[in-house]
């Protein structure tokens, strides 16, 4: 039996020749998605981990509502509140002059994603810096360095290397959790997918997304790893 009679008794040949193309930019999308979000919400996520270790009731009040509300409500109601609540808001934010934005449903879905991961990634950045010892910083302080010197070149690095498996944890849950896009007409794979299915019926398109986030997932979790496993080798040196 030949390689194509094989695949067409698990996979409709017909079905995957018309979208398999349309497949691949979904994950294409879901990854361009899910990465600007989290960079961008890394940079965020500290600034907003710092003011959470601050000595300002104010930015410490702001940081923890912030946290609070982004980690305490559903992220799809968050994306509908940003996404059906700049339409309703649409005078307002024209006023402004970012109705260029927020009329996009794919801006729309990096804000979110971008507000959303920028809280838990705070949690980490905050757990990491406050898992340095603090006889570093002493140390550091008693040799006159100044105090920005010794967050970038002794605090940060070390708080990065502590929050390395939750913030590899975090963007595979994100690539999981940006199925919810395809609901405000994101055309990531969940999108792509919705739209085969409603042109085909044929139930096996989910199938075929399932695949495809469990290959992204499985790639970053190994890509991970070896990242992890390079940037730790001089812990584990002697």
């Amino acid at each position: 039996m030949d390689l194509t009679r094989l695949l067409g008794l698990v996979i409709d040949v017909d079905l995957l020749d018309r979208y398999g193309w349309r497949f691949v930019d979904g994950v294409v999308v879901t990854l361009e998605l899910v990465a600007f979000s989290f960079i961008i919400g890394g940079a965020l996520g500290l600034a907003i981990g710092l003011m959470r270790l601050s000595r300002s009731y104010v930015g410490r009040g702001f940081a923890y509502a912030y946290v609070y509300f982004f980690r305490g409500t559903p992220l799809l109601a968050q994306l509908f509140l940003i996404y059906y609540g700049g339409g309703a808001l649409r005078p307002q934010i024209e006023a402004i002059g970012l109705w260029w934005f927020f009329r996009d449903a794919w801006n729309c879905a990096l804000f979110t994603f971008t507000l959303n991961t920028a809280a838990y990634q705070a949690e980490i950045f905050r757990g990491g810096i406050q898992a340095v010892p603090r006889g570093q910083r002493e140390a550091a302080q008693a040799l006159g360095l100044h105090r920005g010197v010794i967050f970038l070149k002794i605090i940060l690095p070390q708080a990065l290397i502590t929050g390395l498996r939750p913030l590899g944890n975090e963007f595979i849950l994100m690539i999981k959790a940006s199925a919810v896009a395809a609901l405000i007409t994101v055309y990531d794979l969940m999108g792509v997918t919705r739209l085969v299915f409603a042109r085909s019926y044929n139930f096996e398109v989910y199938l075929w997304a399932a695949v495809l986030y469990l290959a992204m997932v499985e790639i970053v979790r190994r890509l991970w790893d070896r990242a992890e496993r390079r940037l730790t080798r001089h812990l584990r040196m002697g």
